[in-house]
């Protein structure tokens, strides 16, 4: 946690106060939802979307914030955590960050309706306050992440998913929320300015790091909160998995396809795919790609001036490589 801490040090003050705002806009007349609300913020992760709108606000903005910037991270993390509550219910998943899920404590009716709940809260807070260009980008964002959904599960039915489709499908299901946190960051401040698209372009790279460190955890040894091989049981098409794919003979694809298809419970099987992608130079394609995206990122900060933000934004984005998890 240490590097996160980091992180966080110049946005520290923004983000305890942005903790308070944000319980207040989840909160209802209903008991029963405000408790499940409760739940969820208690149980919150490290937070990593908000802090990337207050860092972007703050470095374009000579440190300071204002209520949009305020009320941008709240409208991100009421749609993340509602997209999260449905992925649960999707992927039939009982637990969240260690935590027992919405959907294993209170069911998949209500878990769906709390997501929804959580989603009108967010698109209501822009209205109200009369933020359309900040609605505009989240009402992008969450488009792209249900196209991206539904894309992924289209082609895991074929397993016919090129390196071109992959990136497209992580763009819309990773990288639009990470894109959308920084261009709300740079649209609170800096409204109608080339910088929105500047940082837009910065999230999605970073978006597109996260997820491919997110498949190389499937391959890794470390423990990690999900299992090895997890990726390939659920028939997920991840980076090295489709360099193994386009790099092999053709009786190798067979068994390779045959493999992730009919013999994904099998753990032995699972572990010869492993090492079978290990061993096709898989993992070292999709690292150096990841790198290239890190690259890409940091470049995109070279022409702003130095300051703690930029310090912060550029720790952000290593740490998105180097995370143990």
């Amino acid at each position: 946690m240490k590097t996160v801490s980091q992180i966080k040090e110049p946005i520290e003050h923004e983000m305890e106060l942005f903790e308070k705002k944000f319980l207040n806009a989840m909160s209802s007349k209903v008991a029963l939802l405000n408790r499940i609300t409760y739940y969820i913020v208690n149980r919150k992760g490290k937070q990593m979307r908000p802090m990337f709108v207050f860092l972007t606000a703050k470095l374009l903005n000579n440190g300071e914030v204002n209520e949009r910037t305020y009320r941008g991270a709240s409208v991100i993390e009421l749609i993340h955590t509602a997209t999260l509550v449905h992925d649960d219910v999707v992927d039939e998943s009982n637990k969240r960050r260690g935590f027992f899920s919405i959907n294993a404590l209170w069911k998949n009716k209500i878990a769906v309706l709390v997501g929804d709940y959580l989603l009108s809260k967010g698109l209501l807070l822009s209205i109200d306050n009369g933020d359309f260009d900040l609605l505009r980008i989240i009402s992008v964002a969450v488009r792209e992440m249900s196209e991206g959904e539904l894309l992924q599960i289209e082609k895991a039915r074929r397993l016919d998913i090129t390196e071109e489709v992959y990136y497209d499908i992580i763009r819309q299901k990773t990288a639009t929320l990470i894109a959308a946190c920084c261009s709300l960051g740079a649209c609170s401040v800096k409204p109608d300015s080339q910088d929105v698209e500047t940082f837009r372009k910065f999230g999605e790279l970073c978006g597109m790091a996260f997820q491919i460190k997110d498949d190389l955890f499937d391959y890794g040894e470390e423990k990690i909160g999900k299992p090895t091989g997890i990726d390939i049981k659920e028939q997920k098409m991840t980076l090295p998995l489709i360099y193994a794919l386009n790099n092999c003979s053709k009786s190798e694809k067979g068994w390779l396809i045959n493999s992730v298809k009919n013999h994904n419970k099998d753990r032995t099987r699972v572990k010869q795919v492993i090492a079978f992608v290990k061993e096709k130079g898989g993992l070292d394609y999709a690292i150096q790609k990841m790198l290239d995206f890190k690259e890409e990122a940091l470049k995109l900060l070279e022409t702003y001036p130095p300051s703690e933000y930029k310090s912060s934004l550029e720790l952000m984005v290593n740490y998105v490589v180097d995370r143990k998890k």
